[in-house]
């Protein structure tokens, strides 16, 4: 018997017992929409919390700090000799030192706290900070600054009517791209200026530098957070130069001293961002790290633990669906097992005429997988509207809170080969049995 006149007969059989055919189809059908949407539900919670993650940095990016502790000079230190010793290490992409201190700006009778981020010009092009207007530092010849959207609510005014954003909810009247703004670098001498030295000298004021804007981030959407919004960056190699000639034979602000309170010849950095080349490479270039005595920590760590139990989400509601299915699987045997019964002349006279028992058993899978297939469909069908009514409540709700669950085009094709292979395997039994008759006995039942 060919393939098609098996493929005719197997679906008009079914269509001659609609109601039955119906009703078992629609088992399968509420069977795969369960697996599927406790599925989609999994991985929807799963990719937001990746998302998640990714807008706090890099999934790939090692944050390398000195560690807490030590003994002075015998201290392990973040230098250009870790840096370079750094990129020879396998996997690794980039390593991208960052120098953080902080500083006062006036404007007028405005003053604010800076925390000032230099790096090198090539890490801001991978940070992914929106730019306002202007452009990101170092592109220009000489130092620049380029701030952050929430860098004007640390500006205070030293006027007593005038109050700052904390107390009235209004930022200061500052243009940054445009307005001179002053920097004051050496805090505690601008602290302790006005007073007296030992001798009874007057301490002098500190130099004020004026140091231009080259951009400002782009403020985020409501509801929306950036976290470079409260740092002031610039370009590492703009920056040092100018700081040993503020500075000279004295201490950078933030960096350490000898014993002897005199300064070192070389920049000791804050902390260093190692870019690795694939996710799954993360935590051996981080094992490394942690080996030579820094402190390490990745995103990839959080992530690793998260999925792991997004992970044991997802099997417990692929579970619950699974049960769904099953109870759809044993509808399907009853319904096969029934069509048998109803049949059993017509088998007979199959086997007389000479039909193969293959084909009789082919003849049976064949029914029980179109029931699984046409279920599948509807029920894919169905899981793709409870998915968008799920995703709609859930933005509704929040608008954070989008895309709760989530169908990959894998998980379309594995839960309708699922519902196939779970209707063929439901009809294997009854056709079995249907293989097994007797053909006089069947011939000779009413």
């Amino acid at each position: 018997m060919k393939f098609l006149d098996l493929l005719r007969m197997s679906s008009s059989n079914l269509w001659k017992r609609k109601v039955r055919t119906v009703l078992t189809v629609l088992g399968v059908v509420i069977g795969v929409a369960s697996i599927v949407v406790m599925v989609s539900l999994g991985l929807g919670l799963s990719r937001s919390l990746l998302k998640q993650y990714e807008s706090y940095g890099s999934l790939k990016q090692i944050t390398v700090q000195e560690s807490w502790g030590g003994d002075g000079e015998d201290e392990k230190r973040l230098d250009d000799k870790l840096v370079q010793e750094i990129k020879e290490i396998a996997h690794v992409e980039s390593v991208y030192p960052v120098l953080q201190m902080s500083a006062l700006a006036k404007y007028g009778s405005y003053e604010g706290y800076l925390q000032i981020r230099s790096m090198p010009k090539e890490a801001y092009t991978e940070m992914g900070i929106e730019v306002g207007e202007g452009q990101l530092p170092g592109e220009d010849e000489q130092l620049k600054f380029f701030y952050g959207c929430e860098v004007l609510q640390n500006f205070s005014s030293s006027k007593g009517n005038v109050g700052n954003y904390w107390q009235t909810g209004v930022l200061p009247d500052i243009d940054l791209m445009r307005d001179p703004i002053f920097i004051i670098f050496d805090m505690d001498a601008y602290y302790s200026s006005g007073g007296t030295t030992e001798d009874g000298q007057t301490i002098p004021p500190p130099k004020k530098y004026m140091i231009e804007t080259c951009g400002v981030e782009k403020s985020p959407e409501e509801g929306n957070w950036s976290q470079y919004g409260w740092y002031t960056f610039c370009d590492l190699e703009q920056l040092l130069p100018q700081l040993k000639k503020m500075f000279k034979n004295k201490v950078i602000p933030g960096q350490p001293s000898t014993k002897t309170g005199k300064p070192y010849k070389e920049i000791f950095y804050n902390e260093l961002q190692v870019n690795v080349d694939s996710m799954d490479n993360v935590m051996e270039v981080q094992t490394y790290l942690k080996d030579l005595g820094y402190n390490v920590y990745s995103q990839t760590e959080w992530v690793e633990s998260e999925q792991k139990t997004m992970g044991y989400i997802q099997a417990v509601l692929g579970g619950i669906g699974a049960v769904s299915l099953f109870v759809a699987a044993i509808g399907i045997t009853n319904t096969m097992m029934m069509s048998i019964y109803e049949r059993t002349k017509e088998i007979g006279v199959m086997k007389v005429l000479g039909c193969d028992l293959r084909n009789i058993r082919s003849l049976f899978l064949m029914e029980a997988g179109f029931i699984g297939f046409i279920g599948g469909v509807i029920g894919l069908i169905l899981s793709f509207s409870i998915s968008a009514v799920i995703n709609k409540i859930a933005q509704s709700a929040q608008e954070y809170m989008q895309g709760i669950s989530y169908i990959p085009i894998w998980l379309v094709f594995l839960s309708l080969l699922f519902a196939v292979l779970v209707g063929m395997v439901a009809g294997f039994f009854p056709a079995r049995r249907a293989m097994k008759l007797s053909p006089l006995a069947a011939i000779r039942n009413e």
